[in-house]
């Protein structure tokens, strides 16, 4: 039986797969015209997998393509002359491998040509490759020789620009190329492999982009599944695993994993939402290769938790632009993308959560001071009798723990205090939460200006959404929001928790009725600085 992979390429004898077939079709059409094709995304998001899958369908459609792929991983601490020759031999190799799978000899010219030729820098690079197309035809008739190097980052930097102009010059030549086409995969743009930048020498460049799986192929992936072991899967699990991941591959297939395999449901019982909620905390909570290059990402540059809340906590958000360095590595990192509307978004909840978690203080030296000290209260005080949580007790006395920490909140430390309201309410949630052994995970329709909570427990939804103050438009605005998204989720009850940095601003609690939905907000005054002992 397949299973659901997360571990390198994907096999489809081995593994449910999505076939691609228009992204294919489309990197196909570039190949036959002859293209100089660059793939550049985040890790984990199945590049290896969708060029070794277009390569085998070029070669089945048509024999005059002949396929050579390289990978330069363990190259990156190479010399120049190490570079090309074990970039020889692994060109010898593939050739050898192309024959072999054709059930084709090599030529005594080709084989003399393979044994006797060097490869010791750039020129001679285009010079092997002229010789062995000249010959490849003479064998064969009209072949056209297309190379494929996958983890193209691994390049050694001395040898990047003259290996790059050498491409360009084939490219560029009048007669037929002896590299008919030219597919480049790897993390890094070519831009940010800093090569002289005095002369760009590959701008001759098509960019390709191979989005993150659409819901119909994720809808298509657990189709295979249902379709192998009978068992099936609710609409609705598909779609909230989809609106979790926003199709990210690795995360699609590591939810899938946890859903079919490691929850262990009897393959005759339906996967419901209940088991999706139980997967679901499971993934957060896990230390999964994909979660940790997010968290090792986003902890390289201390600019980055700045930016990043600055997305999620404000509705005016921030203008995507690739001049700034900071947007440009976090895109690259497949951390934020370009929304719609032009502006920097989280590209799912998962990874919104994660950061939220990671940039919270380690040691929060408040949270002895979440009830006053002459009270019993307790978390569990919350929980009525019949399991349903009292949310305006808690957030009111949320409010109240504010007010008596006053500028003890700037004790906090190593964190950016225009964010410390959402830190501490997004603390104090999760340990009332796991307290009374309930789910608390993120709803993100935009991935940016606003963090909705989503808390779970004996089925109930309770939805808070918090945000920074920016002004009273906004905050009215913010309601509104508020109320067409609990219609969306079919819940009659929503918290508005906006934190008020301004000088002097004051306490707010509100209760309204906006489009048949009860909105209960706060706004609450966070300490700019403590005050003078003078």
């Amino acid at each position: 039986m397949r299973r659901f992979g997360t571990q390198g390429r994907v096999y489809p004898e081995q593994h449910y797969i999505v076939p691609r077939s228009k992204e294919i079709a489309d990197f196909l059409t570039r190949i036959k015209e002859g293209r100089y094709i660059v793939l550049f995304a985040p890790r984990q998001t199945g590049k290896t997998t969708f060029f070794r899958m277009a390569i085998e369908a070029l070669t089945d459609e048509d024999s005059s393509y002949f396929p050579i792929q390289l990978n330069f991983e363990t190259y990156k601490n190479l010399s120049a002359i190490d570079f090309y020759e074990a970039t020889c031999n692994r060109i010898r190799k593939e050739i050898e491998l192309v024959f072999e799978k054709r059930k084709q000899t090599l030529s005594g010219k080709l084989s003399r040509f393979l044994s006797n030729t060097k490869m010791t820098n750039h020129i001679s690079m285009m010079d092997f490759f002229e010789e062995f197309s000249s010959i490849l035809n003479d064998d064969q008739g009209n072949q056209k020789v297309v190379v494929v190097i996958d983890e193209f980052d691994g390049i050694p930097q001395v040898v990047l620009s003259d290996f790059l102009h050498s491409l360009r010059t084939i490219y560029l030549s009048d007669q037929t190329r002896c590299i008919h086409s030219v597919g480049i995969i790897g993390v890094k743009s070519i831009s940010q492999l800093n090569y002289d930048r005095s002369v760009s020498p590959f701008n001759i460049q098509d960019e390709f982009s191979l989005p993150n799986f659409t819901i119909q192929q994720v809808e298509e992936l657990f189709t295979q599944y249902t379709d192998e072991t009978g068992q099936p899967i609710l609409s609705d699990v598909i779609e909230a695993l989809y609106k979790q991941t926003a199709g990210q591959p690795f995360l699609v297939n590591r939810f899938a994993q946890i859903l079919t395999e490691e929850l262990e449901i009897p393959k005759n019982e339906t996967i419901t939402m209940a088991d999706f909620s139980t997967g679901l905390s499971l993934l957060l909570d896990e230390d999964n290769v994909n979660i940790r290059h997010l968290l090792t990402n986003i902890r390289r540059n201390p600019r980055y938790e700045n930016l990043l809340m600055s997305i999620v906590s404000y509705d005016k958000g921030v203008q995507f632009n690739r001049r700034i360095d900071a947007i440009t590595q976090l895109t690259t990192y497949g951390v934020i993308a370009k929304g719609a509307d032009g502006m920097c978004e989280i590209v799912n909840p998962i990874y919104q959560h994660c950061i939220i978690q990671a940039f919270q203080p380690l040691v929060n030296v408040l949270e002895g001071n979440y009830f006053p000290d002459n009270s019993d209260t307790e978390f569990t005080d919350f929980l009525t009798a019949d399991g349903k949580l009292e949310m305006m007790p808690l957030l009111d006395n949320f409010q109240e723990f504010i007010a008596r920490a006053g500028y003890k909140i700037l004790d906090v430390p190593d964190t950016p205090k225009e964010f410390i309201g959402q830190y501490l309410l997004y603390a104090y949630l999760d340990q009332f939460v796991r307290i009374v052994r309930g789910l608390m995970y993120l709803e993100v329709q935009t991935g940016r200006g606003r963090i909705d909570l989503l808390i779970l427990h004996n089925s109930q939804k309770y939805i808070i959404e918090t945000k920074i103050w920016e002004s009273e438009r906004r905050y009215q605005a913010g309601k509104r929001q508020l109320a067409a998204y609990l219609k969306l989720e079919d819940v009659v009850e929503g918290f508005y928790v906006v934190f008020d940095h301004r000088a002097a601003p004051e306490p707010r609690t509100e209760t309204e009725i906006i489009d048949g939905r009860t909105i209960q907000s706060y706004v609450i005054p966070v300490v700019q600085e403590q005050p003078s002992s003078v």
